[in-house]
């Protein structure tokens, strides 16, 4: 993969779990801890070098505060960090890096390094202030230990990255990501209908209807009135209602979404389908979306749209991923 796009794309996922983790404590920039806090649920090699550890997001979340109380109590203040609510960050606006976090990720991607999520984590654990050296104790590891494990581990570096799936007649594409919750309450998670807002964000409400979850059941949908944060959604009406079947249902390893617009007649139903695996400290879920293919001259009209096409199709799945992890968080 070209190093820019990984380097691009790692930016991505992880810029946006660590706001995520900032947002919890009314927070608007993110440092350092937060990115560790993002590098853990991370997918890429990184990720499982951590986890292999034995660290998963709650230790971390831990060692993160008590290490920040620590250091309040040595200046001799006496308060803490605010309590910890829900993520809000996709409900507000106006997140940043902080200086030194910004100034680490663009290390990462220097002369020789590769910019993926392995290299963002060697360069936090180099960082002068010592912050990782003293979360990693209380986590129980060392700088030392942690490398080792990163240089050995054999996984994929870059995970993230929307891949082209060949599938007969079909367009699709694919990413890999990481779930920090057992296989079994992800599975029930995309199993229910009526949960499918929380990682399809073009779908706001689903009807209630009491049809058992079987394949071939189809349920009606409707587009969100508002975004997350509040503002209003302008939709077309022929994008307003949605039809939803379950094409496949495989528990708890595989499990197909198709998703259409009965009122739009030229579109094309998008098929979305999760492959859970479970792995150390959660789930590694790959996700497909695949619709067909236009034929005649407007497949070749479409041509000179691939790349944007792509960056769409990548956005598209990374909006899922994100939405599930942030739902087990």
């Amino acid at each position: 993969m070209n190093k820019l796009v990984r380097a691009a794309q790692t930016s991505q996922s992880l810029s946006l779990a660590a706001m995520e983790e900032a947002s919890r404590l009314g927070l608007r920039e993110a440092d350092i801890d937060h990115l560790f806090l993002a590098l853990v649920i991370n997918d890429q090699s990184a990720g499982h070098a951590l986890r292999e550890l034995g660290i998963d997001i709650d230790s971390a979340r831990l060692a993160v505060a008590e290490q920040h109380n620590q250091q309040l109590a040595a200046l001799g203040i006496e308060a803490s960090f605010p309590e910890a609510g829900q993520i809000v960050f996709h409900e507000t606006d106006g997140y940043e890096w902080s200086p030194r976090a910004r100034d680490l990720i663009a290390k990462s991607s220097g002369k020789g390094k590769a910019g993926d999520a392995a290299a963002v984590l060697r360069e936090l654990v180099a960082e002068p202030s010592g912050l990782m050296t003293d979360i990693l104790d209380r986590l129980g590891a060392t700088s030392d230990s942690l490398l080792k494990v990163l240089d050995e581990s054999g996984s994929p570096a870059g995970t993230t990255t929307a891949a082209t799936k060949k599938v007969k007649g079909r367009t699709a594409g694919s990413v890999e990501t990481f779930v920090p919750a057992p296989i079994d309450d992800v599975w029930t998670l995309l199993a229910d209908p009526t949960r499918i807002p929380e990682w399809e964000s073009s779908i706001g409400v689903v009807d209630q209807t009491s049809q058992d979850p079987t394949p071939g059941t189809t349920w009606e949908g409707t587009a969100p009135t508002n975004y997350p944060n509040g503002k209003l959604a302008k939709i077309k009406p022929q994008f307003r209602r949605r039809s939803i079947e379950l094409v496949t249902a495989h528990p708890p390893g595989t499990i197909a979404w198709s998703f259409g617009y009965p009122d739009a007649a030229r579109s094309k139903p998008v098929v979305t389908e999760f492959a859970l695996t479970s792995t150390i400290g959660g789930t590694q879920v790959q996700i497909i979306k695949s619709w067909s293919r236009r034929r005649g001259w407007r497949r070749l009209l479409a041509l000179p749209l691939r790349p944007i096409e792509k960056f769409l199709v990548w956005i598209s799945l990374f909006q899922s991923g994100s939405a599930l992890s942030r739902t087990f968080r």
